[in-house]
C-alpha cells in the first residue's frame, strides 16, 4: 500500500518503465492454480490485450481460500430499506459456504462453464453471493439494475444468451414495493435462451410460478451441500459482463476477464481507500453498476474487508440516512455519488448539522466530476474538514479508478481528480491526434498503455468496440472524456468530449459552467450542454432546477452574473430554460445527450432511453421549450 508522495513517484516509476515486471511482481500476493508466465501481450489495433494469459485461478479461491485465516472477520454487513428491520452481518467463513451453496444450486439447474446468468435482483446479500457463485464455477455473471424496464432486461438476456435469470420477488425502494418478479416474467416473454428462474423471497409477494422454469431458491438450498470446489479459470477467461447505454443502438456488452481485473479491483482499492484491518467500508452503489462491482463486491472482499451492502435510498425515511448508517457501524471510508451529495445537500444542513463523524477517514466520490460547491459542502459538512476527499475517474471499461487523490498522499484539489495510479498512463490529445506535453492546457483524455482491468471487448461485437474505444485516436485507448491538466499535472475531467464547447475559438467545459451556474443561491442543479449558434458557432445552453421558484423573477441575470464572475462572460448561457428536473440514468448520471437534442429543437428520436430513471421528465423539458419558443 502507498503510504508517501515519495512512494507513489518510485512505483508510479517502475510501473511505467517496466509495467510487465510491475504488476508480475504485485500478482505474486495472489494464489495461482498455475502461476503465469506471460504477463502482458497487447496492441490497440485490433484491439487485442492479454495480462497473465497462461496463468490459471479462480478469483473465489483468492477471496476465501487464500485469506483463510481471517474466516472469523465480518465480510458483508446488510443494512436494509427499513431501518426498523434487522440488519444482518455474514463472517467470510459464513459467506462462503452461502457462495458455495448458491453455486451448487446453478449447477443443479445445469449451469457449467462459461454459461451466462443474469443476475436481477435488490441489493440484498444474495445479489453478492450469487456473483461470486457464478464466478465459483466458471459461469459468467451479467448484473442488470433492478430498476430497468422488462423490455431492456430482455434485450440484455437476448445479447449473451443468458441460461438462468436469478432474480427476487419484490424489492423494497424506499416506501415502494416493486414487483421484481413480474418484469423478469415480461421480459422472458420476448427471450427464448432462459432455461431457469431462480427467485429468493424478499417480500412475500404473491408472484407467478412457471413450472417447469421457476424455481425457489429457499426450496432448492435445502437439497445442497455447502461446499463447492472452485473451477480451474485462464486470467482471459470471461468473468462477466455489465451493460452500458450508447447514444445508438443497442447496449454494450462490457466484457471483464478473471485475471487482470482481480489484480487490479484489489489494488485500486486498497490504495484508494488506505483500508486496514479491522476498517468499516462503505461504498453506496448498487451492484447492478461497475461501482458496485468493482467498490462493493470484489475489491474489498479480495482485500479481506468489511464491506457494507446498503439495500436503501438516501432520503429514506428522512435525509439524515446515510448519517445515520455512518454512525451506526461507524464507518470509515465513505464512497458515494456527486447526485446524493447534491441532493442532500438541497435539504438545507439542519440533517447533517449535530453528527460529528468521528470514525470516517476517508469520503468518496464517484460517477461524475463534482461541482465545487458540492465538493466544499460534502468535504466541510461529512469530511468535517479533516478527511481527504478522493474525487475519482474511471469508467465501466476500465474496471477500477484510473486517476484520484490517494488519502493523506496526493493533496485533495476541488473538481480535480488529480493524479493516475500507478500503471496508469494517461495522455492529453488534440482534436488532429497530436500529444499535448505543456500543462495548464486541455484536451482528449486517452490512456497509451493497458492496464490489467481494462475491457477486453464488447460481448458478441468486437467491432464495435474497436469503432468505440480504439479508432478515434489511433494506438490510444479514448476515454470519451476531455481533461485539463493544471501547472502541477493535476487532472481535472471535464466531462464528455461533447460536452466541452467551442465558443467563439473558446473551450469550455461544461462542468465549469455548471459549477458556476450552482453557485447561485436559487440553483438546486444545472446541466450546460453545446447547440447551434448562428455567430458563436456553438452557444451554451443551461437547463437549470430552481429551489422554490417565484413565479415572475428574473433568475436568468442572477445566473448569467454567477457565470460571469467565476469564469467570465465569454461562458456566460445564451439560452437558460429552467425546469423542474433533469434525464438523469438510474445511476445517477445526467443524459446530456438529449438535452443537446432539445437544445438543438431536434424534438422526437432520442435514442436508447432504457436507462432513464425518469423518461417523463423528456416530454415535459420540450414542453417547457416549445413554449418559450413560442413565446
Amino acid at each position: 500500500m502507498i503510504k508517501s508522495l515519495s512512494q507513489y513517484k518510485e512505483d508510479y516509476r517502475k510501473s511505467v518503465e517496466d509495467p510487465a515486471e510491475f504488476w508480475s511482481e504485485y500478482s505474486k500476493s495472489f494464489f495461482w492454480r498455475k502461476e503465469p508466465g506471460n504477463i502482458l501481450s497487447w496492441n490497440f489495433e485490433d484491439p487485442d490485450v492479454k495480462w497473465f494469459f497462461d496463468g490459471k485461478l479462480n478469483i473465489t479461491e483468492n477471496i476465501f481460500e487464500r485469506n483463510k485465516k481471517n474466516e472469523n472477520d465480518t465480510a458483508i454487513i446488510w443494512e436494509p430499506n427499513d431501518p426498523n428491520e434487522k440488519n444482518k452481518e455474514l463472517s467470510y467463513s459464513q459467506l462462503f459456504k452461502q457462495v458455495c451453496s448458491f453455486a451448487n444450486v446453478l449447477k443443479a439447474l445445469g449451469v457449467k462453464k462459461g454459461d451466462r446468468v443474469i443476475i436481477y435482483l435488490p441489493m440484498i446479500p444474495e445479489a453478492a453471493i450469487s456473483m461470486l457463485a457464478c464466478a465459483r464455477i466458471g459461469a459468467v455473471h451479467s448484473v442488470v439494475f433492478a430498476g430497468f424496464s422488462a423490455k431492456s432486461l430482455s434485450d440484455r438476456i437476448n445479447d449473451c444468451k443468458a441460461k438462468v435469470v436469478v432474480t427476487s420477488d419484490g424489492n423494497y425502494r424506499g416506501n415502494k414495493t416493486i414487483p421484481v418478479k413480474d418484469v423478469v416474467d415480461e421480459a422472458l416473454k420476448t427471450s427464448s435462451s432462459v432455461k431457469s428462474v431462480l427467485t429468493i423471497k424478499r417480500t412475500n409477494s404473491k408472484i407467478q410460478m412457471v413450472e417447469g422454469r421457476d424455481y425457489w431458491y429457499q426450496d432448492l438450498i435445502k437439497s445442497v451441500k455447502n461446499y463447492c470446489a472452485a473451477e480451474m479459470m485462464d486470467s482471459e477467461d470471461l468473468l462477466f459482463i455489465l451493460y452500458t447505454s450508447g447514444s445508438t443502438g443497442k447496449p454494450k456488452g462490457v466484457v471483464h476477464t478473471c485475471g487482470g481485473y482481480m489484480i487490479y479491483s484489489q489494488y485500486s482499492f486498497e490504495n484508494i481507500f488506505q483500508y486496514e484491518r479491522g476498517d468499516t467500508y462503505w461504498c453506496t452503489a448498487d451492484v447492478g453498476w461497475i461501482t458496485g462491482h468493482s467498490y462493493i463486491v470484489y475489491g474489498p472482499l479480495l482485500s479481506g474487508a468489511k464491506t457494507i451492502m446498503f439495500e436503501g435510498v438516501p432520503n429514506y425515511p428522512t435525509p439524515s440516512r446515510f448519517w445515520d448508517v455512518i454512525d451506526k457501524y461507524d464507518v470509515n471510508q465513505f464512497y458515494t455519488a456527486p447526485t446524493a451529495i447534491r441532493a442532500l445537500q438541497s435539504y438545507g444542513d439542519k440533517y447533517v448539522d449535530g453528527y460529528e463523524f468521528r470514525s470516517l477517514k476517508v469520503i468518496g466520490s464517484v460517477g461524475e466530476p463534482i461541482n465545487e460547491e458540492a465538493w466544499k459542502w460534502y468535504y466541510e459538512k461529512v469530511g468535517m474538514r479533516k478527511c481527504p476527499l478522493v474525487d475519482t475517474w474511471w469508467q465501466t471499461e476500465t474496471g477500477g479508478i484510473m486517476i484520484s487523490p490517494i488519502p493523506n498522499v496526493i493533496d485533495c484539489k476541488p473538481t480535480y481528480a488529480t493524479l493516475p495510479l500507478p500503471g496508469i498512463q494517461p495522455i492529453l490529445l488534440d482534436n488532429d491526434g497530436n500529444e499535448i506535453k505543456e500543462n495548464n492546457r486541455e484536451g482528449n483524455l486517452c490512456i497509451k498503455f493497458p492496464w490489467p482491468s481494462i475491457l477486453r471487448t464488447t460481448y458478441g461485437d468486437h467491432k464495435r468496440c474497436k469503432e468505440t474505444y480504439f479508432s478515434t485516436f489511433k494506438g490510444y485507448y479514448f476515454t470519451g472524456d476531455g481533461a485539463k491538466r493544471d501547472e502541477n499535472g493535476m487532472y481535472r475531467i471535464l466531462g464528455r468530449v461533447d460536452d466541452v464547447i467551442n465558443v467563439s475559438g473558446h473551450r469550455i467545459g461544461t462542468a465549469e459552467v455548471e459549477d458556476a451556474i450552482n453557485q447561485d443561491v436559487n440553483v438546486v442543479e444545472s446541466a450546460v450542454v453545446g447547440y447551434p449558434h448562428e455567430i458563436k458557432g456553438q452557444g451554451i445552453f443551461a437547463f437549470v432546477i430552481i429551489n422554490n421558484p417565484k413565479s415572475g423573477y428574473d433568475y436568468s441575470s442572477s445566473i448569467r452574473l454567477s457565470v460571469t464572475k467565476h469564469i467570465g462572460p465569454i461562458a456566460k448561457p445564451d439560452n437558460i430554460l429552467i425546469v423542474p428536473g433533469l434525464p438523469k440514468t438510474r445511476s445517477g448520471k445526467i443524459m446530456r445527450r438529449i438535452l443537446r437534442k432539445i437544445s438543438s429543437k431536434e424534438f422526437d428520436n432520442f435514442g436508447d432511453t432504457s436507462t432513464l430513471l425518469n423518461p417523463e421528465i423528456i416530454d415535459l423539458i420540450t414542453s417547457l421549450y416549445k413554449d418559450k419558443i413560442n413565446n
